[in-house]
């Protein structure tokens, strides 16, 4: 009986008292999605299944990458329960400002535009999910995916030539279809994994279902790849795994290889994220977004469009 009224709840909250409006809503949700996304060239996923590494951490410098080159980049951190894409690019404390057309995304580092929950909270507090879900892990996706497609109606993006998501840690199975439902024309995804067996079985198996939905895979990033020393700059690996054998098995581009680079990671722990071209890490993103951009270049040729 609490479970009925729950779900009564829920619906009132939207507006319609029958599952037929419910979709209705929905419908509208996603025609303003589609009208919103209208300005924007090339919307890229980045994905991994497997959390840890470092996800957040790519999509970032992918996205300063592209600043770099005189791309417009939006930047939408996917991430609802633990969001970082603004403590990296030192934007903690911004705020998303609604507008009569919308809410405006706030402007970071090379006037890249982010949309975060994390500007929706206050400090460090936590994303609490109340209600039904509490009961049932099925409510807690439904209001997750509800929240991500509340975040790409109302968020207005304007002309960029480059929307790049970070989507969450682990499967998240529900995700990926949500982002294909609601972005027909994405270009693609970016894999990120580390040569560890354990992240390259696991990443394999996300690989195998974003292709099952039509999503293609621009290729694979390898992430602590080595330990580069902060006082020599020497490399040594990290891992005993061979993501290049993984790539060739499954016919995708390895797009690059990132080390482990200490002095590089602690400066976007203190949100004091690198924007300029005078670091060896950066000079490997930089290279990977270069790849990227080239083949949805030809990609694009290909198309005739």
């Amino acid at each position: 009986m609490n479970q009925e009224k729950d779900l009564k709840t829920i619906l009132n909250n939207l507006h319609y008292s029958d599952d037929a409006k419910v979709l209705q809503q929905m419908s509208a949700h996603t025609k303003m999605v589609m009208s919103r996304m209208k300005g924007i060239r090339r919307k890229v996923v980045v994905m991994s299944g497997k959390g840890g590494v470092g996800k957040s951490m790519t999509t970032v410098n992918l996205a300063l990458a592209f600043a770099r080159m005189g791309q417009r980049v939006g930047l939408l951190d996917v991430d609802i329960n633990g969001p970082c894409v603004p403590l990296m690019l030192g934007m903690r404390g911004k705020e998303l400002v609604e507008t009569p057309e919308g809410v405006m995304p706030p402007t970071g580092p090379l006037n890249i535009k982010v949309a975060s929950m994390d500007f929706l909270l206050q400090d460090n507090a936590p994303v609490r999910w109340k209600g039904p879900m509490d009961l049932s892990p099925v409510w807690l996706g439904m209001t997750e995916m509800n929240v991500i497609r509340e975040f790409l109606s109302d968020m207005v993006w304007g002309e960029l030539d480059y929307l790049l998501a970070d989507l969450p840690p682990g499967a998240a199975a529900d995700k990926p279809p949500l982002l294909v439902g609601l972005i027909p024309d994405l270009a693609g995804a970016v894999v990120v994994t580390t040569p560890s067996e354990v992240a390259s079985n696991v990443v394999q198996k996300s690989i195998a279902y974003a292709q099952e939905l039509g999503i293609e895979i621009l290729g694979v990033v390898e992430n602590m790849s080595q330990y580069r020393c902060p006082s020599c700059g020497e490399e040594n690996a990290l891992f005993e795994g061979d993501t290049e054998s993984m790539c060739e098995v499954l016919g995708l581009p390895l797009l690059g290889r990132i080390p482990f680079d200490r002095t590089f990671a602690r400066t976007f722990d203190k949100g004091e994220p690198i924007v300029n071209g005078d670091n060896p890490t950066v000079a490997k993103f930089q290279d990977i977004a270069k790849k990227i951009h080239t083949l949805l270049d030809y990609q694009q040729v290909v198309a005739g469009k």
